[in-house]
């Protein structure tokens, strides 16, 4: 076995201890991504090079996080704004497959690799578009994103976007992944916002900065 793979078995191990009661075919899914975006990303960088062996640490754990604030109820939608090749849209697909993803990101090439992993895994409650956030107008329950913007920003992108009637344990809005110093970006939204520490949850190092942030929109 390669060393590459043995970091890899390592790392899908790691991931099904914290998610002890995934399927069979949900354990299949996850497991079958880190060749398709090895694949892909030798053709197309939608992960960095060096770190595509910490593909499940790094990218599919870390947007499994957003499961850490919230549990979508079957039926769902939720928007990934800025999905880059997918992420957390696949991740959260995988997780919840009774919930409709809307995979959204201003460059083609990253959607047309999401397309494909997912095409891959037979994921089929995802839908991709190649647009900018401000140009998409349908509405969803929850939108996501693991997108570098500022908070601000992002809110301003996707209240419009924000369906009215509430089905889940915390009312519709925006839920974010975050790293690093973030006091001064929830300072608007301090009343409303609630931010989680991933390293409550997640022990590995990766994890020391990173949050999940949601705001009621």
């Amino acid at each position: 076995m390669t060393n590459s793979q043995e970091i890899v078995n390592t790392q899908l191990s790691i991931l099904e201890s914290y998610f002890p009661d995934l399927s069979e075919k949900q354990k299949a899914q996850f497991s079958a991504l880190y060749a398709l975006y090895a694949d892909w990303n030798s053709k197309i960088n939608v992960i960095s090079r060096k770190d595509i062996d910490n593909l499940y640490l790094h990218h599919v754990l870390h947007s499994l996080g957003i499961v850490k604030m919230i549990k979508f109820k079957e039926g769902s939608s939720v928007m990934d704004l800025g999905t880059g090749g997918g992420f957390p849209g696949i991740p959260l697909a995988i997780f919840f497959p009774e919930v409709q993803f809307h995979l959204v990101d201003s460059i083609g090439k990253k959607i047309k690799v999401g397309q494909a992993v997912a095409e891959g895994i037979g994921l089929t409650n995802v839908t991709f578009r190649h647009c900018r956030g401000e140009e998409e107008k349908q509405v969803f329950d929850f939108v996501v994103s693991r997108a570098v913007m500022p908070l601000a920003d992002l809110v301003k992108i996707v209240r419009k976007n924000i369906r009215k009637e509430q089905t889940n344990a915390l009312p519709n809005g925006l839920i974010c992944l975050k790293g690093g110093e973030l006091q001064h970006e929830i300072l608007p939204f301090r009343k409303q916002a609630i931010s989680i520490d991933l390293k409550d949850y997640f022990k590995e190092e990766f994890f020391e900065t990173k949050k999940t942030v949601y705001v009621p929109l």
